[in-house]
């Protein structure tokens, strides 16, 4: 499909396919897998000081106070998002990707990059912090219901699931600050030449004055990036709670890898895994008295996947029993 004088907008390409397959390209999103890579190599150093600290120190007002912010992880991955959004409309002009963000804020996926002949290509943006040096918090990879099983609609996506040649997950992983931040603080800045005289009388003895802005405290730092393929970082655990949320591998090795359980088994397999799990209420309402399986060792011997050798299903089911052993001593920590 061309568009000799314009880039179709997604209503039109929408309109254009109906029912029709999307072209789906593997060969393409491994180029632009390697192109995401690349990108995300120079985050730490547009993000960081040259001490690894954050660039962040809080937000300022019309009168040029600066407010301490949150160390919350919410809070700090909304602004990473914030920040790096520019970075990655920079990045699809000079690949020619058209760029897309998700329509409403709980849509899959966060940004969509579509190529010159309509391949399209799915990015989720995810943070976490570091819990020991080899460990992180571990992150939620999207549902493993709605959308993901149902791979035509559009009712929560930029475009079906099913359209895009590649899911990929851009992270950061960092360390928070060991000494809180006080949100109640107020930092009068001597380099941003403010004199705070507009500030409420219960503000007035929480103003701190700094000479620059580098004097206050960053809540995070240590920045690390890195981007993946969904399939490759996954657990076959539910990320959180009750929620129908696929979990991600809490080791950093297999992390900035993508040397979770399924990178070897492939997508496919992935796929298949995450679009039959059933969770306890599940298996109730299809009328099972429990669910087939649990874990990648028991979806093994239930599936009897064939065209993959023995060994890399071994080496899937232990790396698959080592991840939910690093996620349960975290949880007991």
């Amino acid at each position: 499909m061309k568009y000799p004088n314009h880039r179709a907008s997604r209503k039109e390409l929408l309109r254009e396919m109906g029912d029709r397959a999307w072209r789906v390209s593997p060969e393409s999103a491994d180029d632009f897998l390697a192109l995401l890579q690349a990108e995300a190599r120079t985050f730490q150093e547009r993000l960081c000081t040259d001490n690894g600290d954050w660039i962040v120190r809080g937000f300022i007002d019309v009168f040029r106070s600066v407010y301490t912010i949150s160390g919350d992880t919410k809070v700090v991955s909304k602004l990473i998002e914030l920040m790096l959004l520019p970075c990655f409309k920079d990045f699809a002009a000079r690949n020619e990707y058209v760029f897309e963000l998700a329509r409403q804020q709980n849509h899959y996926p966060d940004m969509t990059f579509r190529s010159r002949d309509d391949v399209l290509f799915a990015v989720d943006l995810k943070s976490t912090y570091r819990t020991t040096d080899d460990r992180c918090n571990t992150m939620t990879l999207g549902a493993f219901s709605g959308y993901f099983r149902n791979r035509d609609t559009i009712k929560t996506t930029t475009y079906p699931y099913g359209a895009y040649s590649g899911h990929f997950v851009l992270g950061v992983v960092y360390d928070r600050a060991q000494i809180r931040a006080d949100e109640l603080t107020v930092h009068s800045v001597r380099e941003l030449r403010n004199v705070p005289t507009d500030v409420s009388e219960a503000l007035l003895d929480n103003i701190y004055t700094s000479e620059t802005l580098k004097d206050i405290p960053a809540v995070v730092k240590n920045l690390q990036f890195f981007a993946q393929p969904k399939y490759r970082i996954a657990v076959d655990r539910p990320g959180s709670g009750n929620t129908k949320n696929i979990g991600s591998v809490a080791r950093l090795d297999a992390l900035l890898q993508g040397a979770g359980p399924f990178a070897a088994l492939g997508e496919n397999v992935f796929d298949d895994y995450w679009q039959r799990y059933m969770t306890r209420t599940d298996a109730r309402s299809a009328g099972l008295t429990k669910p087939p399986y649990a874990n990648l060792r028991e979806y093994v011997t239930y599936r009897r996947l064939d065209g993959i050798a023995a060994e890399a299903i071994e080496n899937a089911v232990k790396a698959a029993d080592e991840a939910a052993e690093a996620i349960e001593n975290e949880d007991e920590q």
